[in-house]
Parts: C-alpha cells; sequence; structure tokens
C-alpha cells in the first residue's frame, strides 16, 4: 500500500534505538524526511549512518527532550514538520512508597511536559498546511496500570488526555491526533523491566522473561516493526479518518475491550 506521505517531513523523538527508531525507519522507508534524536552521541550517530546508507534523508538532533534547547535544536533543523512522533524512555519501575516529589515532578516532565510543548510548536504549522500527523508514544499501562510503573503511568496519563481533547480541536485542519500504547514489545527497555522483576523474585533473567512470555495470550513479546509499521499507517493520507484514539498494541492481553 502506498501511503502518499513520500516528500513528508517528520520529527521523531528518543529515535536512535528501540521504538523511536524503528518508527523513524518505517516512515524512510515511505519516503518521508526524518529528523531524529537522542541523548547518546554514538547512538545516535550510528542509527544516522545506518539510515544514509540505506538512502534515507535523515538529520539528527543530539539532547535530551526535556531540554528547551534540544526543542529549539530540532524545530530549526525540521521547522515545518508533517510528523511529530512524541516518544521518550520514561522513569524506571519502582516502589510508590519510595517515590518523592521529585520522582514526579521529573516523570510530568519527561512523559509530559515536553509532548505537550512540542505539540503546542507544530501544530499552528500544520493549521496552516492542512495536514498534520502527531502520535504519542505512551504505554499500555494507561489503560491496564500496574502500580510498579506508577511514575510512568501517571505521567503519560496526562498526556492522553491532553491529546484527546487537542484532537477535537485539530481534526478539521486535516490533524490527527493519536497515542499507541506498546506493552511486552521487545525492546531496550523491556529487557530492564524484566531484569527489575528478576530481581523482585531472585531468579535468573531468563526465567523472569519466560515467566513473562508465559503469562502474555500470544506467548511471545511483540517486535517493534509490528509497532512502528502501524505509526506509519497512522501517518498516512489513508488514516485521515482515525483521531483521538488510543490503540493497545499489546497481542490481545489487555483485559479491557476499548
Amino acid at each position: 500500500m502506498n501511503l502518499n506521505i513520500s516528500g513528508k517531513k517528520a520529527i521523531v523523538c528518543g529515535s536512535s534505538r528501540g521504538l523511536g527508531k524503528a518508527c523513524a525507519e518505517s516512515l524512510a522507508k515511505e519516503g518521508v524526511e526524518i529528523t531524529i534524536n537522542g541523548v547518546n552521541e554514538e547512538n545516535l550517530e550510528n542509527t544516522k549512518k545506518e539510515f544514509e546508507d540505506k538512502g534515507f534523508k535523515v538529520q539528527s538532533v543530539l539532547g535530551p527532550m526535556e531540554d528547551e534547547n534540544t526543542r529549539v535544536a530540532l524545530l530549526k533543523a525540521c521547522p515545518e514538520p508533517d510528523i511529530l512522533i512524541n516518544n521518550s524512555g520514561g522513569p524506571p519501575p519502582g516502589n510508590f512508597f519510595e517515590w518523592r516529589e521529585d520522582d514526579f515532578l521529573s516523570a510530568i516532565k519527561s512523559n509530559f511536559t515536553q509532548s505537550a510543548m512540542l505539540m503546542q510548536s507544530v501544530l499552528p504549522g500544520m493549521k496552516e498546511r492542512k495536514f498534520g500527523r502527531i502520535i504519542n508514544i505512551l504505554s499500555a499501562m494507561v489503560k491496564n496500570p500496574h502500580v510498579i510503573m506508577g511514575l510512568s503511568t501517571s505521567a503519560r496519563s496526562g498526556l492522553l488526555g491532553l491529546s484527546k481533547g487537542l484532537s477535537r480541536e485539530m481534526a478539521q485542519f486535516n490533524i490527527t491526533i493519536n497515542n499507541l500504547l506498546p506493552e511486552r514489545i521487545d525492546t531496550d527497555r523491556q529487557t530492564r523491566v524484566i531484569e527489575f522483576q528478576a530481581k523482585l523474585a531472585g531468579i535468573s533473567f531468563e526465567e523472569a522473561k519466560q515467566n513473562m512470555e508465559n503469562e502474555l495470550t500470544a506467548k511471545r513479546m511483540g517486535t517493534v516493526e509490528e509497532f512502528s509499521d502501524l505509526a506509519a499507517f497512522l501517518c498516512s493520507e489513508q488514516a485521515a479518518y482515525i483521531s483521538g484514539q488510543s490503540i493497545s498494541i499489546d497481542g490481545g492481553n489487555s483485559t479491557n475491550f476499548y
């Protein structure tokens, strides 16, 4: 299927690895000019070179999205983005009773504020051009929360609510805003979660991974490609009537049918 987005321009945050990188690659395969971002210079340069070797049009901006200077640099590199994919690594799992106010404020800054400010920056131009696609990579935990992921879930739930409200205002301008909610996708972040669970249970990483996969409906983790190709479709011309949605990508693991 031709998604009819060749020549469009995209900012993909947190895209030197993991889900962000996969989304950038899926868009680039469709002919989208991509601006990628990361906090590790070596990872970012390796990803940029990898994409250039594949013939993709790519530029990169180094720096944490929590830093206003990074957001300014991204918008300078790509001043008229047609597509924005908000993505952040998120805080680690932990114990609710050990978190302090600073932990919550840090989670809000990294998983809510930075994405809100970027949307505020790009939406006026998208309105003028009568085209825009925004995707927020959140977490299945916003629908099916677990307390050990409470920092991430709290902040991401706020972004979900803001995005739903914005989607209603922007639909008339051919701008869609959707959330993707991954769970148990085979990434570095999932590896860290499994390591935490193994430590809690006093078992090996391999045992913890097997236990986790046995509990999943699909009996396996999802692949990054299964996630990123859906993201690319939601950025397409064909997906213009899909907006304000929060789509779980969890192999049917969610207990909620909505």
